[in-house]
């Protein structure tokens, strides 16, 4: 059964986008047209199809001003299968942040880099220099496969990651749009130089598998309506969850005999973070294992997996429209089923798999053939110049003196590898010139483990602070926990400023999730390896509550955790109900260990935001000037 257009979820009309995208000319218009017209923005059908392209119209809400234009301007963003930035890519982007961009690169969870900031007169000019120089921008947003993650560690002694790395870029190949619209609008035609794909993925994209290619299509496997929404595929090793594996539409596991040999690989099938707030019908869901194929069928089972969502993903709804409502709603053995169909043949019984655990690969690491890697700490994947600390200009350096590629890392941090051992030295003295560290151990763990999205100002989703935000998050929750005698402990903590949890929220064991301005949805209870979901713990907490309301919650975890239980671990375990019943009957201690009742006053915004300014100018803790002025006022009355 062929089919080309959308879903046929009953009668139900399609979403708007369908239709945008049905009268696209396969991605090109009203782009094409736009782009050349000399404006500041693109139209709303316009900036829909932008995403395929790899760009995201944004405007900085720090500058908007009432009854003026918006600051419009452009997130790029980079697919890289598997992370991989050659060095000549990575110089390009450097210049084009500086150029064209706010001077800074953002390295995304997703093992690509964004750069923010360019204007609509530069977007020809910087996507064309990244295609040139290597790189591309196709299919890193939009209704379409995005990047193909796998883990970024450049072991040469451990073959599964080499094949991780391969079926990555394979399968990023595969699934890559087919229509020319983007070298027809963005380098005037030009095909540009790039690695040539291997045989058997050209062979696998014409092939037809039972209806899962579309003849006499510009997309033989997406078709005129793309997907559904956004697609996500991993590839990892068994073991190792540095990608979240847990995550993703799709999930390939490398499965090797004793001779360390390919034999195939394990599928997981049906996660995905996103939600909306009130919206119970949305949720976050981990992915569930469907089965097994040998090595010869990868390419088949997931253009059958890509065949399903796309012919029976709901196009009437776009919150219910991703790959993990599907296997929600028809369970995994009719989804399989479906699977069968287009695959031609069933499924094989999935593979015993170890414990998968969380990995970041940071320092200086032997890569198993006499050379090194070293992994670089990027706090909340912002490279940047500021201060002291030169990050931007030290990687540029390492790059333009060695000539090194890098892996970005799930956890936007960056690799460098395939470095000489007599080059460390060298490479040390750059970091170090530009107050850049390269011991891991001296990270505070908090930040480490960390993630935050971009959220405010360019994000247009962004209901509160994210990236701006954590830092100061991170500070207080270590000053809390040194204050309760719980020195040694850290634990996962990630930030988004809004729902749709891009920094992968709901797998921390502490999360904050924008559900008001300077409030977060608080969530709970997900593990150290991100394997277990977290949940939602209260709805909205100010910021400004951050303290009363997490030490009571630390106070039982010290007091009633098992030996070297985690944080995240205790709270799925305990359950929240007895937590909660801690909490309202905790009553915080004195330095003698007498009772001392709480006493909270709230405050409007801006007296808050006064009052932090005038104790941080003065040196004081804003008790202090509050008891101080309360006093003086006292005193006035009597």
């Amino acid at each position: 059964m062929v089919k080309s257009a959308p879903s046929p979820i009953a009668t139900r009309k399609p979403s708007k986008v369908e239709g945008i995208k049905e009268n696209s000319n396969f991605l090109r218009e009203p782009v094409a047209t736009e782009i050349l017209q000399d404006t500041t923005h693109f139209t709303e059908n316009a900036v829909q199809l932008l995403k395929y392209h790899g760009s995201y119209q944004q405007d900085n809400r720090d500058n908007r001003t009432k009854g003026q234009e918006k600051d419009y301007q452009f997130m790029l963003r980079t697919k890289n299968p598997g992370g991989l930035v050659p060095p000549q890519l990575y110089l390009a982007l450097d210049k084009i942040a500086d150029e064209y961009g706010n001077h800074t690169l953002r390295a995304t969870t997703r093992q690509g880099f964004q750069l923010h900031g360019i204007l609509k007169k530069n977007l020809k000019s910087a996507i064309a220099t990244i295609v040139k120089n290597l790189g591309s921008t196709l299919g890193a947003c939009g209704d379409i496969n995005r990047n193909v993650m796998a883990p970024p560690a450049p072991f040469k002694n451990r073959p599964e990651y080499q094949y991780a790395w391969e079926y990555a870029q394979n399968i990023a190949d595969l699934l890559t749009a087919q229509t020319g619209a983007y070298y027809e609008i963005w380098l005037d035609g030009e095909k540009a130089i790039s690695a040539e794909e291997a045989p058997e993925v050209k062979a696998a994209r014409q092939r037809n598998g039972n209806g899962t290619i579309i003849h006499g299509n510009e997309e033989p496997i997406y078709g005129t309506y793309y997907m559904p929404r956004k697609f996500k595929i991993c590839v990892t090793v068994p073991g190792d969850n540095s990608i979240d594996l847990y995550s993703q539409d799709l999930t390939l596991v490398v499965i090797t005999n004793k001779k360390k040999q390919l034999e195939g690989f394990n599928i997981f099938a049906g996660g995905g973070l996103g939600r909306t707030h009130g919206k119970e019908e949305t949720f976050a869901r981990l992915a569930d294992p469907i089965g097994y194929v040998a090595k010869d069928d990868v390419y088949d089972i997931v253009k059958a997996i890509v065949a399903t969502q796309r012919d029976y993903g709901d196009r009437t709804d776009r919150r219910h429209a991703r790959l993990k409502y599907l296997i929600n709603d028809w369970g995994v053995d009719k989804f399989r089923t479906q699977v069968e169909e287009y695959f031609g043949k069933p499924v094989e019984a999935f593979k015993p798999l170890p414990e998968f655990k969380f990995h970041d690969f940071l320092g200086w690491n032997e890569q198993g053939d006499g050379k090194l890697f070293l992994g670089i700490s990027i706090d909340n994947g912002r490279v940047k110049d500021e201060g002291s600390f030169q990050l931007k200009t030290a990687l540029r350096e390492i790059v333009e003196q060695f000539n090194l590629p890098i892996r970005l890392t799930p956890n936007h941090n960056l690799i460098f590898y395939d470095i000489e051992p007599n080059s460390k030295e060298a490479i040390q003295d750059i970091l170090s010139r530009n107050g850049v560290g390269d011991d891991p151990s001296k990270i505070e763990p908090l930040v480490r483990y960390a993630m935050a999205c971009p959220a405010l100002p360019t994000c247009g989703l962004a209901i509160t602070e994210s990236e701006r935000a954590i830092p100061g998050i991170l500070e207080r929750i270590r000053a809390l926990l040194n204050k309760l005698g719980l020195q040694k402990e850290h634990f996962v903590v990630r930030m988004t400023g809004c729902p749709n949890g891009c920094a992968r929220p709901y797998l921390a064991e502490l999360a904050f999730v924008g559900s008001a301005p300077e409030s977060y949805q608080l969530w709970l209870g997900g593990s150290p390896n991100q394997t277990r979901l977290a949940q939602p713990y209260i709805e909205k907490l100010h910021h400004n509550d951050l303290e009363t309301f997490l030490e009571p919650i630390f106070v039982y975890f010290k007091k009633s955790r098992k030996s070297k239980e985690s944080f995240g671990d205790f709270c799925d375990r305990v359950g929240f109900d007895a937590i909660r019943e801690f909490a309202a009957s905790y009553e915080p201690q004195t330095a003698n260990g007498a009772n001392k009742s709480r006493h909270r006053v709230n405050l409007k915004e801006e007296v808050y935001t006064k009052l932090k300014e005038v104790a941080e100018s003065q040196g004081k803790p804003m008790t202090q000037l509050v008891t101080e002025a309360l006093e003086v006022y006292f005193q006035n009355l009597s």
